[in-house]
C-alpha cells in the first residue's frame, strides 16, 4: 500500500477459513482493517482471535440476497468506506449431471454468482462516491477447462469471469478496478479430502502441474494482496491463474 498511515478498509466473503482466511491474513499483516463475513459466528470468532484488531467479523448469510443492501449499509456506517472488496464465499457440490436438480443447481448459482452480482453492486455505490476502489472475484479451474461432477461449479465460475471483464470495462473508467485470482490445486482440507481418496485423480493433477506441487493458500493471499494494492493500479479486467502452471499444462 502506497501510505502506511491511510486507514483501508477490506470487505472478505467467507473470510473465517480456507483461501478467504488466508487472504484476510495478508490483509491484517498489511494494517488493512479486514471485515471478514460468513454465516458462521464460531468460525468467524476462531478467525478474529487469529487475525488481530484489524479483523472484524460479521455475520451474514449472503444466499439471502434481499438481506445484502441493509448489510453493506451497517457496514459503511460503521466504518465510513470499503476500499477493497473480495468476492470469496462459495459452495460446490459433486454429482452425476443428471442426478443434479434444479434446485440443487439454483443453489449453487444463487450463493456463487447472484450473490457475488448483488454484493458488488451494493459496494459499488460506495464506491463511487470515494472515487476509487478495488474488486477482486475468485474464480476457479472450474471456468477455464471441463471438470466432470460439478456442473453447477463451473457454470457459476465460468460466468464469474465474464462478469469480472464486463465490470472492469464499465467501472474502471470511474476508478475501480476490477479483476480475478483463479486458484489452481490449493493445499486445503476440501482438496486433500477430494484428492486422497482418489488416486488417479491425484497422480492426473500432479501430472499436468509444471511446477510438480500444489500452492498453498498463502499464494492465493499474496496474490489478491497484490492486485488489491497500488502496484496493479494498472491491472484491471485480468483472470490471474495461480495454480503452478496447470491451466497451461499437459
Amino acid at each position: 500500500m502506497s501510505n502506511i498511515n491511510k486507514k483501508i478498509v477490506a470487505l472478505v466473503t467467507g473470510g473465517g477459513s480456507g483461501l478467504g482466511l488466508a487472504i484476510a491474513v495478508k490483509f491484517t499483516k498489511s494494517g488493512i482493517d479486514t471485515i471478514i463475513v460468513g454465516r458462521d459466528a464460531g468460525k468467524l470468532q476462531k478467525a478474529h482471535s487469529q487475525l488481530g484488531e484489524h479483523c472484524h467479523p460479521m455475520t451474514c448469510d449472503l444466499s439471502n440476497l434481499a438481506s445484502i443492501p441493509a448489510f453493506i449499509e451497517k457496514i459503511v456506517a460503521r466504518f465510513g468506506q470499503i476500499d477493497i472488496l473480495v468476492n470469496n464465499a462459495g459452495i460446490n457440490m459433486k454429482k452425476e449431471f443428471t442426478e443434479v436438480t434444479d434446485e440443487e443447481f439454483q443453489n449453487i448459482i444463487t450463493t456463487n454468482l447472484c450473490s457475488v452480482f448483488a454484493i458488488s453492486r451494493e459496494v459499488v455505490k460506495q464506491m463511487l462516491k470515494q472515487g476509487n476502489g478495488s474488486i477482486i472475484n475468485i474464480s476457479s479451474m472450474a471456468a477455464q477447462y471441463g471438470l466432470p461432477k460439478v456442473i453447477a461449479y463451473s457454470a457459476s465460475k465460468t460466468a464469474i469471469d465474464g462478469m469480472t471483464r464486463a465490470m472492469a470495462v464499465e467501472l474502471s473508467p470511474k476508478g475501480i478496478r476490477v479483476n480475478a485470482i483463479a486458484p489452481g490445486f490449493i493445499e486445503t482440507d476440501m482438496t486433500a479430502k477430494a484428492l486422497n481418496t482418489d488416486p488417479e485423480r491425484k497422480q492426473k493433477v500432479f501430472g499436468r502441474t509444471p511446477m510438480g506441487y500444489m500452492g498453498k493458500p498463502d499464494d492465493i493471499g499474496e496474490a489478491a494482496l497484490f492486485l488489491a494494492s497500488d502496484a496493479a493500479k494498472y491491472i484491471t479486467g485480468v483472470v490471474l491463474p495461480v495454480d503452478g502452471g496447470n491451466s497451461i499444462g499437459f
